[in-house]
């Protein structure tokens, strides 16, 4: 059985990759490169559910803004 989840993915001040799975609260991860953060992002969903048992997801994901502000 499969499941999909979806994936934030930013770039720190350090230049990793970070992804997030929005569906799992606290389960994110981090790499150099796109592939390799791909192949973590899916190993750390394979962990968390293995500590949690379940998928948990209390929310539908819609969508991601990206707003500019006047500061």
């Amino acid at each position: 059985m499969t499941e999909k989840y979806n994936v934030i993915i930013e770039e720190g001040e350090d230049g990793y990759l970070i992804s997030g799975v929005v569906e799992l609260p606290g389960c994110h991860t981090q790499a150099k490169t796109y592939d390799e953060l791909l192949k973590r992002t899916k190993e750390a969903i394979s962990l968390y559910l293995q500590v949690k048992g379940t998928k948990e997801t209390k929310t539908k994901f819609l969508a991601v803004q990206q707003l500019e502000v006047e500061v």
